[in-house]
C-alpha cells in the first residue's frame, strides 16, 4: 500500500479519534437543542417552500485492493489503488399532498494511481471522468383513487428484504448508482400490519438507453445483459416474533448484440419462489432466515459444461437452484449496544456431471451485502461482479458502540465452495478444482459521525485463500471514506 493509502487512513482515524475524545468529554453537558439556529438554516435552504426541497451529498473513498480480482499475487493489474469522488444532487417538487416529482443527479470521477483493471479504463492511470447520470427521476403517488396505496413510476431504488435478492440493479459501476427502471405499486393493508408489492422493471445495460447522460457513456455498461422483471412481494408484521415475508419474482435476461468480448450477458427466464421470516423473542434474540428455490432456464455464456463438452455448455439449460441466508443474534443491550451474531448463507453451484444448470443465481443481490472483497471483486474470475454463487458461508460477528457515534464491527467468515469445480471460470487455471474450502475471511469496520453532515469510515477485509484456489497470496481490501450531505 502506497504512502497516500496510509496517509489517508491514518488522518481519517486521528480525526475519529479526536472527535470521539471530545465527544467523551462533553458526555455530561447538557443536552444540546433539537436544532441548532445554523441547522435550522440550512433546513430553510433545502426547503424555502411548501413544495419544493433539495439536497445533495459528496463522498470521498480512498480504496487499496489486492490479488483480490487476479487470485494469482502477480501481474500487471493485481494491485489497484485509487479515488472515488462521488457527488449527488436530488429534488423533489410536490404540488399537492398526494404527489410528487422527485428526480437525483450523480456522478463518480476516478483518480487512478496504478494501471486499471476495470475494463472502461483498463490499463489506464490518472483521472477518469466518466460521466454524469440521472439515477433518480419518478412520480410518486400516494393514497392513489383514495386507496392505502402508493404509485411509484420511474428511475427509483427499490431494496426488498435486506436486499438479499432485489437491491442493486446497476452492480456494473459499484456503488455509484444502484436504481431501478421501475413501476412500484405498495398497498399497505393497515389493519391486517399486510404490505404488498407489486413491481415492473426494464433494465437496461447502456446506462444512456432510457435517459440521455451528461458526456460520452460509450463502453460503459450498469449490467450485463438487459433484463425485464416482475415482483409480488407480500409481508405481514402482525406477529413480533415473527414478521413474514413470502414472494414471486421472474427475471428475463437478454444479452447484448456487439457487446465487447468482455461483456458475458446471459439469455434466461429465471423464477423464484421464496420466503422470509424475521423477528425478536425472549428481549434479546433477533433472528432472520429466507430461502428461496429457482427454476427456469438459462443460457449463460461462462458456463463450462462437462456434460457435452463446450458446445453443449454454450445452449439453454434447465435451471435448478437452491439458495437460504440466516443470522441469529445476541443484543446484550447494554450501554455499549453490543451484539454477538452467526451468520449462514447457502448458495448452490452448478453440478458439472449434469445437463441442468444447480448455480443459485442471486438476480438484483449483485452488491456487496457483506463484503467489500469478495463479493464484487473475487467473484470476476468464477462469473462476474457481484454474481456470488456456488458459496457456504458461515461465522460469528459482533458490533460495539463504545461511544456516542461511534460503531466499531468484526466478522469472521469460513467460506466454502458447494462444488469443487468452479463452472463459470474463464481460467480454470487459477482453481485446484480438487478442494472445497474457499478460504478465512476477516473484516473490521469503524465508523463515525462527525455531525449531521459528515460521516466517516474506515474499512478492512482480508482472505486467507484455501485449497479451492491454486494461489495462497491473502487478498486484501482497505477503505477510507469521509462523506459530507447536505
Amino acid at each position: 500500500m502506497d504512502n497516500k493509502t496510509s496517509a489517508l487512513g491514518l488522518t481519517l482515524l486521528a480525526a475519529t479519534v479526536s472527535a470521539a475524545s471530545a465527544q467523551t468529554n462533553a458526555a455530561t453537558a447538557a443536552t444540546a437543542p433539537t436544532v441548532s439556529p445554523l441547522e435550522q438554516q440550512i433546513q430553510d435552504i433545502k426547503h424555502p417552500v411548501s413544495w419544493f426541497k433539495w439536497g445533495g451529498d459528496l463522498r470521498f473513498r480512498n480504496e487499496y485492493i489486492n490479488n483480490a480480482q487476479s487470485l494469482n499475487g502477480d501481474g500487471a493489474l493485481h494491485e489497484q489503488d485509487y479515488f472515488r469522488f462521488r457527488g449527488r444532487i436530488w429534488a423533489a417538487i410536490a404540488p399537492g399532498d398526494d404527489f410528487s416529482f422527485n428526480t437525483r443527479l450523480a456522478a463518480e470521477p476516478r483518480e487512478f494511481m496504478n494501471a486499471a483493471s476495470f475494463k472502461s479504463y483498463a490499463g489506464q492511470t490518472g483521472m477518469e471522468w466518466r460521466y454524469g447520470i440521472i439515477d433518480n427521476l419518478n412520480v410518486k403517488w400516494s393514497n392513489a383513487l383514495e386507496l392505502p396505496a402508493t404509485l411509484t413510476v420511474g428511475r427509483q431504488d427499490i431494496m426488498l428484504g435486506d436486499g438479499w435478492l432485489v437491491g442493486d440493479g446497476t452492480p456494473q459501476d459499484g456503488s455509484w448508482t444502484y436504481y431501478f427502471d421501475a413501476a412500484r405499486l405498495t398497498y399497505d393493508l393497515k389493519d391486517q400490519q399486510t404490505t404488498i408489492d407489486a413491481i415492473g422493471l426494464v433494465q437496461y445495460a447502456r446506462p444512456d438507453a432510457w435517459l440521455p447522460t451528461l458526456d460520452n457513456s460509450n463502453g460503459y455498461f450498469v449490467t450485463d445483459q438487459n433484463e425485464k422483471g416482475a415482483i409480488l412481494n407480500v409481508a405481514n408484521k402482525s406477529l413480533p416474533y415473527a414478521n413474514l415475508t413470502g414472494y414471486f419474482i421472474y427475471k428475463h435476461d437478454t444479452s447484448l448484440n456487439n457487446a465487447p468480448a468482455m461483456t458475458t450477458g446471459d439469455n434466461g427466464d429465471i423464477y423464484t419462489l421464496g420466503g422470509r421470516v424475521s423477528g425478536e423473542f425472549l428481549e434479546h434474540w433477533k433472528y432472520s432466515v429466507e430461502g428461496a428455490y429457482q427454476f427456469g432456464e438459462k443460457q449463460d455464456q461462462k458456463l463450462i459444461n462437462s456434460d457435452g463438452g463446450a458446445a453443449a455448455a454454450k445452449e439453454y439449460h434447465d435451471l435448478s437452484a437452491f439458495g437460504a441466508n440466516a443470522k441469529l443474534a445476541y443484543l446484550f443491550k447494554d450501554t455499549l449496544k453490543n451484539q454477538l451474531s452467526l451468520n449462514y448463507e447457502y448458495l448452490s453451484g452448478d453440478d458439472p456431471s449434469t445437463g441442468n444448470d444447480e448455480m443459485f443465481d442471486v438476480l438484483w443481490g449483485r452488491w456487496p451485502r457483506w463484503s467489500e472483497l469478495y463479493n464484487p471483486y473475487s467473484n470476476i474470475a468464477e462469473s462476474r461482479i457481484g454474481q456470488i454463487g456456488n458459496t457456504h458461508r458461515i461465522g460469528p460477528g459482533w458490533t460495539i458502540t463504545p461511544l456516542k457515534n461511534l460503531d466499531y464491527s468484526f466478522n469472521y467468515y469460513a467460506l466454502f465452495a458447494d462444488q469443487d469445480q468452479p463452472t463459470r471460470a474463464s481460467n480454470t487455471a487459477l482453481f485446484s478444482q480438487d478442494g472445497a474450502f474457499r478460504g478465512h475471511f476477516l473484516q473490521s469496520v469503524l465508523k463515525y459521525k462527525f455531525c449531521e453532515h459528515m460521516t466517516g469510515h474506515l474499512w478492512s477485509e482480508f482472505l486467507f485463500p484455501g485449497d479451492f484456489y491454486n494461489n495462497k497470496d491473502m487478498m486484501t481490501f482497505l477503505r477510507a471514506e469521509v462523506m459530507f450531505t447536505f
